[in-house]
């Protein structure tokens, strides 16, 4: 098994062995503020969020390959992501604009608000089953 992280500091995406051995940089181009990161190892897909001058929500494959940009408008602080892997949907909360959306993984199509508040900052979203919960920094 691999683990996979981001690095803000030198905006890099970078995976390593569980035991930290053949650790390397799979991204290190085109990124700014990455933030969160979910994997999808049945798919091999890798997404991220990034708070820099553009914000956005990235997809690639797990070897940093074929990198797109999901989403970038209307966004923000996208702080968590997670993935529905039975619904083959992506959720991120953003702590500016106080929502949890989703959109279709494979595709970045099919956009909804899943939950809006006010003068929430939402730092972390997970989603299992029939229930989504996110964390309030």
């Amino acid at each position: 098994g691999n683990i996979y992280w981001t690095d803000h500091g030198f905006n890099l995406i970078e995976v390593a062995r569980l035991n930290g051995s053949f650790r390397y940089v799979i991204i290190s181009q085109g990124l700014d503020q990455p933030r969160s990161i979910a994997v999808h190892p049945e798919k091999g897909y890798l997404f991220w969020t990034e708070w820099g001058q553009t914000p956005c929500i990235g997809k690639a494959h797990l070897d940093g390959s074929e990198k797109v940009v999901l989403v970038s408008l209307g966004i923000a602080w996208p702080n968590g992501i997670s993935l529905d892997y039975e619904e083959n949907k992506l959720y991120w909360c953003d702590a500016r604009t106080d929502k949890i959306e989703r959109i279709d993984l494979e595709s970045g199509g099919n956009r909804e608000i899943v939950l809006s508040g006010s003068n929430v900052d939402m730092f972390s979203v997970a989603v299992f089953g029939a229930y989504i919960y996110w964390s309030d920094r």
